[in-house]
């Protein structure tokens, strides 16, 4: 019987130990300088284009961390871009890839029920590695898939700086 609890006893303080460990975690997340990098390109690389934009960057929480308007950009874009980059954060997913399956599926036509989601292309999800720690939000162009043109762009910019 003493052997029994024993061997209990070191069993729960090993899975006490073991619960602790996993209490705590190390994740990557958007420095500011990364997110005012992202929003600048976004805009820089729509304003290449002829569209006056708003970017953006939020962490990997849905945070803003960065948001920039191009001159002339309508003021809509700003509550549009932030919407976007909260949507592709929240679902680690491109906002023009959820929108294109909400259209094809209608169980994922709910999607647009959920606050906070906007189902139009534009917002972009940055990653570290394979690991997902903001996204981007563009509005203003004439069209989703230029918004999410320009933010992929503007990732391609920055990916020395998400390795």
């Amino acid at each position: 019987m003493k052997t029994t609890s024993l061997a209990l006893a070191v069993l729960t303080a090993f899975g006490m130990s073991v619960a602790q460990a996993q209490a705590v975690r190390t994740e990557k997340n958007m420095s500011l300088e990364l997110a005012t990098q992202i929003a600048s390109a976004t805009v820089a690389a729509c304003s290449a284009g002829g569209y006056n934009v708003s970017a953006t960057v939020v962490d990997r929480a849905g945070e803003v961390r960065a948001v920039m308007r191009a001159d002339n950009a309508g003021s809509h874009t700003l509550e549009a871009s932030r919407l976007k980059a909260f949507t592709s954060a929240s679902a680690k997913n491109a906002t023009l890839a959820m929108m294109e399956g909400a259209q094809k599926n209608p169980a994922a036509a709910n999607l647009v029920h959920i606050p906070g989601f906007l189902l139009l292309g534009g917002g972009v999800p940055v990653r570290a590695g394979n690991e997902v720690i903001g996204a981007v939000g563009v509005g203003g162009a004439p069209g989703g898939h230029l918004d999410d043109q320009c933010a992929v762009a503007a990732l391609d910019k920055v990916k020395d700086l998400l390795k």
